[in-house]
């Protein structure tokens, strides 16, 4: 497998807090990996520095062997919210990254992403007057207008009910078998990084690093069946195992 996405030996600080120590792993080329952990493990510090937005404090980040210094033109980011221009269409919305970079947008393109997300009649719409999904999906058009090499995800659907989150997931799993993109997200949810995923990286509690690395086995596409197997619900007590043993009373209770 090809590497596109390095991590190595990466720490960040925040003043006196120390959000990443020695972080390091790898991302192959059209890979999905899910990055989960405790609440503020610097989950979406290292997305940032993965998408040149954040500068590092130690370590690098390298995109196909060259270090990650600024934003670049093959990485897309999905943020937690949809970040729409309210005073703007959906359609013009999509095509702002073209005007930023003076760029003429994909039609043909733009066209077959808004059908396969079923936004095509609601261009001439005003963010308002859709639903938080629907403006989510919006938002991943956007992200994937432009043919990212690599899509940056930071927690997309932790805003939606649990129904949308659920379409929005197969969604995206639909889009990347028709084109496999290299991703990283960040997600809460245990289910969703084992349904979307080939591994699933753990994160380790503040001052982040590599806690353990599970590779995600199951074929695609991941129906109900798969996702109620025993497999899948062991595979989730040991991410989730390893989640809590890093809470402040897990590990207050095997130091005592």
């Amino acid at each position: 497998m090809t590497t596109r996405l390095s991590i190595r030996d990466v720490g960040k600080r925040y003043g006196d807090v120390e959000a990443l120590k020695g972080c390091s792993f790898d991302i192959e080329a059209g890979h999905i990996v899910a990055i989960v952990g405790p609440s503020g493990c610097g989950k979406t510090t290292l997305l940032w520095g993965m998408s040149g937005l954040h500068s590092l404090t130690s370590g690098e980040i390298l995109l196909d062997g060259e270090r990650i210094t600024r934003p670049r033109p093959e990485i897309g980011l999905v943020f937690q919210e949809a970040n729409l221009l309210p005073w703007r269409t959906i359609g013009k919305n999509i095509r702002f990254p073209n005007e930023v970079k003076r760029t003429r947008p994909d039609e043909a393109w733009i066209a077959h992403l808004l059908a396969r997300t079923d936004l095509t009649e609601f261009q001439n719409r005003m963010p308002r007057e859709l639903s938080g999904g629907m403006q989510q999906r919006a938002a991943i058009v956007r992200a994937l207008a432009l043919r990212p090499e690599v899509l940056l995800m930071d927690e997309p659907f932790g805003a939606l009910d649990a129904f949308t989150r659920e379409e929005m997931n197969r969604l995206v799993e639909e889009i990347w078998l028709e084109n496999p993109t290299t991703i990283a997200f960040i997600t809460h949810s245990i289910e969703e990084a084992i349904l979307l995923s080939d591994r699933v990286v753990v994160l380790s509690a503040r001052p982040g690093r590599v806690l353990s690395d599970y590779p995600v086995p199951f074929p695609r596409p991941r129906d109900h069946e798969i996702m109620a197997s025993r497999e899948v619900f062991e595979l989730t007590n040991a991410i989730k195992a390893d989640i809590y043993s890093q809470t402040p009373a897990s590990r207050k209770a095997m130091t005592a």
